[in-house]
């Protein structure tokens, strides 16, 4: 695998790096001592599964709050999604920024997104299905959003979003003691 770090510390896009010959290529897509020797976390305990049969689906911006905020590594396996994060950790040198990539079943580039960071993604074709491994297990109360077009953060998406869900929709302004916690 080839680690990439992005602008925002802690957070990676990861390449595969491929062995090939005329049957077509081997690739590792995950190895938990390639992970830990990158400084990343090595386990997972929960692989999640989405399809959005529209192109302009939003879902997002999701993230928990500790003791069980998670850490994501997310691949697109059919379509294509442009995949943000946002830095919400409160000491960091980024806070409030977001990072963007397009993540398709071409390129097969993973997003790894540190705990502390919100993720969400938008679909650029029908039938896009994200596959992605959390390292907590779900914990509704503990659950927030970031509104996608939340005036404090200004994320940029490539396109306005043509299908959102209610939940996604109804998410407040950013409120710090609400959002993170305290």
């Amino acid at each position: 695998m080839i680690f990439n770090e992005t602008p925002l510390a802690g957070a990676y896009l990861i390449d595969l790096e491929k062995r090939g010959d005329d049957r077509g290529f081997f690739a590792r897509a995950y190895c938990e001592r390639e992970f830990k020797a990158n400084g990343l976390i090595g386990q997972f305990c929960q692989v999640n599964n989405s399809l959005s049969a529209q192109k302009g689906t939003l879902r997002g911006m999701h993230y928990q709050l500790p003791p069980k905020a998670e850490t994501k590594l997310v691949r697109c396996i059919r379509g294509a999604l442009y995949d943000v994060i946002l830095d919400l950790r409160q000491r960091s040198a980024t806070f409030g920024q977001s990072f963007a990539a397009e993540l398709n079943a071409e390129n097969r580039r993973m997003m790894y997104v540190p705990k502390g960071f919100a993720h969400g993604f938008l679909t650029l074709e029908d039938n896009t299905e994200a596959f992605y491994f959390v390292d907590e297990f779900y914990a509704p109360e503990l659950e927030r959003g970031i509104r996608y077009n939340d005036p404090r953060f200004a994320i940029h998406w490539p396109a306005e979003p043509v299908v959102i869900s209610e939940k996604d929709q109804a998410l407040r302004d950013f409120d710090p003691a609400w959002h993170l916690g305290g």
